[in-house]
């Protein structure tokens, strides 16, 4: 069934110091975002020609629940980030949904 699912993708690019330090960071970072309401499954992917892009993929139970990530949970989230690595990164993001 359309829009049952909801893909939340997020795309970074690193500075090639801070790789290691960031994929340490990025499990911790995935566990919590997985203990957000709605949140019910995530992959990390490293890319095969550059270990420094990585991609991860957030399923959420539904769009009511990327909803209430974006406006309660994702300011902290993304400032974490920030925090750590500073300008070090560069993030984008996607949304998706099931088809059909």
């Amino acid at each position: 069934m359309a829009g049952s699912g909801i893909l939340y993708e997020v795309n970074v690019t690193l500075a090639p110091d801070i790789r290691e330090a960031y994929a340490k960071w990025l499990g911790a970072h995935v566990d919590e975002m997985l203990s957000i309401d709605g949140f019910i499954g995530a992959s990390v992917y490293v890319d095969t020609e550059d270990d420094c892009k990585m991609t991860a993929h957030y399923i959420l139970r539904d769009q009511a629940a990327l909803d209430s990530y974006l406006a309660e949970h994702a300011p902290h989230m993304r400032e974490d980030g920030v925090k750590h690595f500073g300008d070090k990164f560069k993030a984008t993001r996607r949304v998706m949904q099931t088809l059909g």
